[in-house]
């Protein structure tokens, strides 16, 4: 694997493998890698004959400066991991290198409905450092491929319009939303989990029964009472949720009542041990 932390180096580097016909697949991450991050790099190697991993805490994505002191940050074992999976190139920048300015443009991204509901909500300003962040190394990269885990389903959805942002250079990047990775708990993997104690850890799995139980309770009609019960089963057990909510899988209209047809994704976001995790599970029909 090589190691990159210039734009230059990596810019030319690429270019060698496109003059070869060699097509580029792309994985970005903010590091403190599990095996999550390493099926995306699989979907990778099996999409494109090329994969480039980045490695990337972005600030500007952060509302909370506590909460990117914070981030963890794992960079030796990263590297031995990407090496084990078959990477071709890693690239590790620095703030000065994706911000030679010293900050990001104050370009303003229209990501309409998306950027008011859940993490928009409650994270402000959030989904535009994603952008910010994105948009700057899909330039440096130029993938044909993109992976995307499922796990950050709204994250997944707002690269997705920012693709159709970028024009034409959008649309020669396809995307692949690959499927969460679960511990054996249910719990799903984050590279916040490591900020989790082994007590907590456990606990944090209840998330992912929540989501089963709400697919399985789930009924056609109103949907209040779900969302309700599920809420306070979380705050009986020391979370602390900032939301649980059923929306529309393709475009996260918050749905209200329900035909018991339409396609759905149950999202979950919650505080424990001021840790805040995500979670989130299809629903395509009535359980029968």
């Amino acid at each position: 694997m090589i190691l990159f932390k210039k734009i230059t180096d990596l810019r030319n580097w690429l270019e060698s493998q496109r003059k070869n016909g060699k097509s580029i697949g792309f994985v970005p991450t903010m590091g403190a890698l599990h095996p999550g991050h390493l099926s995306l790099i699989e979907t990778s190697l099996n999409k494109a004959a090329v994969t480039v991993c980045s490695i990337f805490v972005n600030p500007t994505q952060f509302n909370d400066p506590a909460d990117f002191s914070k981030y963890p940050v794992t960079i030796e074992s990263d590297i031995e991991l990407l090496e084990a999976a078959g990477t071709m190139a890693l690239f590790l920048p620095d703030v000065k290198e994706i911000y030679p300015n010293g900050g990001p443009a104050s370009k303003k991204y229209d990501l309409g409905y998306l950027e008011t509901v859940l993490d928009g909500s409650s994270r402000p300003g959030h989904f535009q450092g994603v952008c910010t962040v994105v948009e700057r190394l899909l330039e440096i990269v130029e993938p044909d491929h993109l992976m995307l885990g499922q796990k950050d389903y709204q994250q997944c959805l707002v690269i997705t319009r920012l693709l159709e942002l970028m024009g034409d250079t959008g649309k020669r990047i396809q995307i692949h939303i690959c499927p969460t990775l679960r511990e054996k708990s249910g719990l799903a993997m984050s590279s916040r989990n490591m900020r989790l104690n082994m007590a907590d850890r456990e606990k944090a799995a209840l998330i992912h029964q929540c989501l089963l139980q709400i697919r399985n309770e789930l009924e056609a009609g109103k949907l209040n009472n779900i969302k309700q019960k599920i809420t306070a089963i979380l705050i009986s057990q020391g979370f602390r949720p900032d939301y649980v909510e059923l929306a529309n899988a393709r475009n996260l209209t918050l749905t209200e009542v329900w035909d018991g047809k339409e396609e759905l994704v149950a999202l979950i976001a919650a505080f424990l041990s001021e840790v805040r995790l995500i979670d989130n599970m299809l629903i395509q029909k009535a359980t029968e």
